[in-house]
């Protein structure tokens, strides 16, 4: 570990750029939620816990896309799976969470206003339901894995568009905005159950292939192409770390494969039956409060709701 710290620029351990665009995006949380939050209808600060998620929520997308298991995810699998699970299990839903629900109400409202189409094409739940599996699963495909870990730039926009796909698939399993969506009760719990059904083919692929994959973990030289980037110019790679280090670095590429794949579909699981009990859970007390005649969440004004929190 030592040795990685030695010979990798500060750039590629600690990713600076990324740190001061959360920086930015942190502050502008924290300008919105306490000073502009009067010029929004329904706007009130949000609760501790909701800052504290949103907080949360940024450190998850800095290990995802950098820190230095970025680095490190060029070396094991298994590291770059768990990146996957940070900036894309758990950031967005986190970060869906957090937002006040009165600004959520206004970016969509506001989307529309300039992109109805647009809009209601991207918050489709079919769409919500293929886009991020297809990129998800084309991203695991062994050349464009390789290829995008050898192109920085083109893997960042990949990144970039994957995430705003992992929005549009949590947007439909949180349901933030009740009187927004297009799915409630049991087909709300399908659309969740079909997500866990399209990402299984890219898992099965990673945990079953038979063989190591990715050159990127199994062809020394190609590796040290893809790790070129994290080093200072003319500098050389050791071979020490090729494969990882600590535990992790001494699993066989293929071994290291099946544990990234098996991590992926546990987290997945684990996260979409929370979300399957969730939807279960409101469904049943919003016929509980149909049985008894009192006002369910749909009965409620839309204006008081937006100012729930």
């Amino acid at each position: 570990m030592g040795d990685m710290f030695e010979q990798l620029t500060f750039r590629a351990l600690w990713t600076p750029e990324l740190i001061i665009v959360l920086a930015v995006v942190a502050a502008l949380y924290v300008i919105l939620t306490r000073k502009w939050y009067v010029r929004f209808e329904g706007g009130q600060k949000p609760r501790p816990k909701h800052d504290f998620l949103f907080g949360l929520a940024l450190l998850c997308l800095y290990l995802g896309w950098g820190s230095p298991l970025y680095s490190i995810g060029h070396m094991t699998i298994t590291i770059h799976m768990i990146q996957m699970v940070c900036a894309y299990f758990f950031t967005v839903p986190l970060m869906i969470i957090a937002l006040p629900k009165w600004f959520l109400h206004a970016a969509f409202e506001g989307l529309g206003k300039y992109a109805y189409t647009l809009r209601n094409v991207m918050f489709h739940p079919i769409t919500c339901l293929f886009v991020f599996n297809a990129l998800f699963s084309f991203y695991h495909i062994p050349v464009v894995f390789d290829y995008l870990m050898l192109n920085p730039g083109v893997h960042s926009l990949y990144e970039i568009a994957m995430f705003i796909a992992a929005w549009m698939m949590w947007w439909h399993m949180i349901a933030p905005l009740p009187s927004k969506q297009y799915l409630h009760d049991f087909p709300r719990i399908f659309y969740i159950f079909g997500n866990g059904l399209l990402i299984t083919p890219a898992c099965a692929l990673i945990i079953f292939s038979g063989y190591a994959l990715f050159d990127t973990y199994t062809d020394m030289q190609y590796w040290q192409s893809v790790m070129a980037y994290c080093l200072p110019p003319n500098a050389g790679v050791s071979s020490d770390m090729f494969g990882g280090m600590g535990i992790l670095g001494q699993l066989p590429p293929y071994t290291d494969q099946q544990l990234a794949g098996i991590l992926m579909k546990v987290v997945q699981e684990i996260l979409y039956a929370m979300a399957i009990g969730v939807s279960f859970k409101e469904w049943l007390q919003k016929d509980s409060h149909q049985d008894s005649g009192e006002p369910s969440i749909s009965d409620i004004p839309e204006h008081v709701r937006i100012g729930d929190r």
